[in-house]
């Protein structure tokens, strides 16, 4: 094998590693001024939704940011495919994501007295 392949194959090796282990910090502070479309439907106790079938909507305060930000990562590359959900999370950034996340997880209160 020679240099040429060598230095080749490192940089490809060190931007896979670089694309798989990039995950943004979330800033709670930052989440609440993005919250707007997600507390319509995650902030109400028993909320159900009748799009695209009755369903009900989870509450998501308290909930694991890395789950949060893995599920919008799902529903924006297809994998998860609620039509709103997916159309809400293409509009995310990955810090968008990190930031809602930190937000949701900061919120512990998970039911309410309605």
């Amino acid at each position: 094998m020679n240099k040429h392949n060598l230095i080749t194959m490192g940089a490809f090796g060190l931007a896979l590693i670089a694309s798989v282990s990039v995950q943004a910090a979330g800033d709670a502070a930052a989440g609440k001024t993005k919250v707007a479309m997600c507390q319509g439907c995650h902030s109400i106790t028993g909320y159900k939704t009748a799009f695209p079938s009755v369903y009900h909507v989870p509450k998501i305060g308290g909930q694991n940011p890395d789950y949060i930000v893995k599920a919008l990562q799902a529903y924006k590359s297809g994998q998860r495919s609620h039509p709103s959900m997916r159309a809400i999370a293409a509009g995310l950034s990955d810090q968008d994501m990190a930031d809602l996340a930190a937000y949701y997880a900061a919120d512990t209160v998970k039911t309410s007295a309605r």
